[in-house]
């Protein structure tokens, strides 16, 4: 029975020491980031159906309406 640990604990660290190691990426930077930006003078694109758009330049955003959340008390 202990040789079955001793063999588990081996084959454990030679499959820990074959992993693959993960390769560590830096944060973006300013220049990077794809977020919605609102610019006078910026094309505005004509889509047609479901399309991603990176960056896009969103001049208006429908009526954005605000509603408090009211909730009860927690008694039953």
């Amino acid at each position: 029975m202990w040789w079955l640990v001793a063999v588990f604990v081996v084959s454990l660290a030679v499959a820990i020491a074959f992993a693959p190691k993960p390769q560590s990426t830096p944060p973006p930077g300013l220049n990077e980031i794809q977020a919605p930006t609102a610019e006078d003078g910026r094309e505005i694109p004509v889509l047609f159906g479901t399309r991603i758009m990176l960056a896009p330049n969103v001049v208006w955003w429908g009526h954005v309406r605000l509603v408090p959340i009211k909730k009860k008390g927690g008694k039953k």
